[in-house]
């Protein structure tokens, strides 16, 4: 029998994915971690987004959920 994967499982696995990034951005232009907005994007990809205001949809219809997973403002 597989096991059920929940979410908590595919964000260890995003975390460990990504973490070794180094981010490009100027520090005063940083409003949200790096690695959150990866993850917003592969988990909007994954849900069917295809142009970044359609990841912009996605993060905001489903921001009460994400702010539990992601350290969003």
């Amino acid at each position: 029998m597989q096991k059920k994967t929940n979410h908590y499982d595919i964000m260890t696995s995003l975390h460990q994915a990504f973490r070794e990034l180094q981010d490009p951005r100027k520090e005063r232009k940083k409003n949200h971690k790096l690695l959150d907005i990866i993850i917003l994007s592969v988990l909007s990809v994954l849900c069917g987004a295809e142009s970044y205001d359609s990841i912009e949809l996605f993060g905001k219809t489903n921001l009460a959920f994400l702010k539990q997973i992601l350290e969003l403002k």
